[in-house]
């Protein structure tokens, strides 16, 4: 029998008053947390629907954007760029943590191509203010991020968490990961030194165990 011939019956519970909904079922299991996510990004839509003006209209087509959304990403990401020139490192995080939130929770009728415009500086930044704070981990997170939002033309998120993957000492992985930056990147000259510098820092393993 194929899946078209089948129904599931489905928890759910719409709520009265916002008209959200929700599931019922007490479970924990993987099926369960799919159907709250799908669930989740739903209530989203509906409440950017209502928030429209006037309300209860068809959402718009993707182009024109709210400009005004655009203009606070921009200035959360320049004053983030401002503290970061101060070396105040945490607080430049914020104002990029800040403008990826806004990025990220545009209507999901706007433009993919314009969020991910937004969120692989925003993320390389952010990656770059944890990597001057030595939170590794963090940095090279969001660095692949960053080149998830956009693979070419963003050489600076691949060195970033290559340079992260060295730091944490994952040589082989870090290895692996400047490789592929530099099949996107072509002969990008930090990421080809960046390879010299992995490579020789594998010969020394290799030097030491052989010993």
């Amino acid at each position: 029998m194929s899946d078209l011939e089948t129904f599931d019956f489905l928890p759910l519970h719409i709520d009265p008053k916002s008209k959200a909904i929700s599931s019922t079922s007490s479970a924990s299991n993987s099926s369960t947390r799919a159907l709250d996510a799908e669930l989740a990004a739903l209530n989203t839509l509906h409440r950017a629907i209502h928030a429209l003006d006037p309300p209860h209209i068809v959402p718009p087509p993707p182009v024109p954007v709210n400009p005004k959304r655009s203009a606070n990403v921009t200035k959360l990401r320049e004053s983030g760029n401002a503290e970061y020139r101060k070396q105040h490192y945490s607080e430049a995080a914020k104002f990029y943590t800040l403008g990826l939130q806004m990025a990220l929770t545009r209507p999901a009728w706007e433009p993919s191509q314009l969020v991910r415009e937004e969120v692989h500086a925003l993320y390389s930044n952010r990656a770059q203010a944890h990597m001057q704070l030595g939170d590794w981990p963090e940095a090279a997170v969001d660095a692949e991020a960053s080149v998830e939002a956009k693979k070419q033309g963003n050489a600076k998120a691949w060195f970033r968490r290559g340079r992260c993957l060295i730091e944490m000492g994952r040589l082989a992985e870090a290895r692996e990961w400047i490789t592929r930056g530099l099949e996107y990147e072509g002969e990008e000259k930090e990421l080809s030194e960046l390879l010299k510098e992995v490579d020789g820092k594998l010969e020394e393993e290799r030097a030491r165990r052989d010993a």
